[in-house]
């Protein structure tokens, strides 16, 4: 590890140094910009760091660097002996500083080699959990989506009222399905309960959604279908939001681990409902219907 200064160090940069010194790394202070600093300025203040370390620091790991030294202008004369300045950039130096790295990995570099590939592993290890994790809610999301478009098209055209019930199995099919992409593994009837406990949580997908379905059906019943081009859009639209809301509450619930949390189904059902846009789902949901029926005329 190197813990770098450019001059004398504050009283906040010695403890930092101190709390380093805890871990189980190689301390190396670099004093850097020494470009900066003349050769007995540079020494001198060598010599002290060195004596402020001493005991937490060996002087052997102790060492200037100039990481960036300074340009400067330069005279030069071109072919035609016109003069003209140059900005010259020195190339760094850190010699010094390899030569204690190359020590240190000649002496423990096995161990040094094992730490970092710990470090790294553990890195990895975070990352791949990123990535399940993404690839999991992505997946969930067009599971999700699929489904509530199959249940909001197969309400849309029903002709026979109250089997517009029936398209309540599409939720439970689909959190089986969630369950899965999640490595929870639950039967039918466990996610038909499912479902009505995050019907009965929100009290809008009971008393609304449903409660429009159901009507509608009746419509359609009176009227011996004839009713479906006026109430298809909507119907389907408000039957897609209901499965939409019952899908990401379940995914909330598998992701959880097949919990609610402390607070139970209410807080997060509430806190998924404020956060999706309704309107534009049914108007998306109303959309795919629209296409999918003028495929079918």
């Amino acid at each position: 590890m190197l813990f770098v200064v450019d001059s004398d160090m504050t009283r906040d940069e010695y403890q930092a140094l101190l709390q380093l010194h805890e871990k189980t790394q190689p301390l190396i202070l670099v004093l850097n910009k020494a470009d900066r600093l003349n050769e007995a300025d540079r020494d001198t203040l060598l010599a002290h760091l060195t004596r402020r370390v001493a005991g937490i620091i060996p002087a052997q790991r102790i060492v200037a660097a100039s990481a960036r030294p300074d340009t400067y202008i330069q005279i030069a004369t071109d072919a035609e002996g016109r003069e003209h300045e140059e900005t010259i950039q020195p190339a760094a130096d850190v010699e010094a500083l390899k030569t204690v790295l190359w020590k240190l990995l000649e002496a423990d570099g096995k161990s040094y080699a094992a730490l970092n590939a710990s470090v790294f592993a553990g890195k990895l290890s975070e990352r791949v959990g990123q990535e399940i994790v993404a690839a999991r809610q992505h997946l969930a999301e067009n599971i999700i989506r699929h489904y509530a478009l199959i249940k909001a098209v197969g309400v849309a055209i029903n002709p026979i009222p109250a089997v517009d019930l029936l398209a309540l199995a599409a939720d439970a099919t689909m959190i089986v399905h969630l369950s899965r992409t999640y490595g929870i593994d639950i039967t039918r009837h466990q996610a038909g309960e499912l479902v009505r406990t995050i019907a009965l949580q929100t009290g809008y997908l009971m008393g609304t959604v449903y409660g429009i379905q159901a009507l509608s059906s009746l419509l359609k019943g009176l009227t011996a279908g004839l009713s479906t081009v006026l109430t298809a859009g909507a119907q389907g639209g408000v039957a897609y939001y209901g499965s939409y809301v019952i899908g990401k509450a379940a995914e909330r619930y598998f992701a959880q681990g097949a919990s609610w949390g402390a607070g139970g189904a209410k807080p997060v059902i509430e806190e998924i409902l404020r956060d999706l846009d309704k309107d534009t789902l049914i108007q998306e949901a109303k959309t795919s219907i629209a296409q999918y029926l003028g495929k079918k005329s």
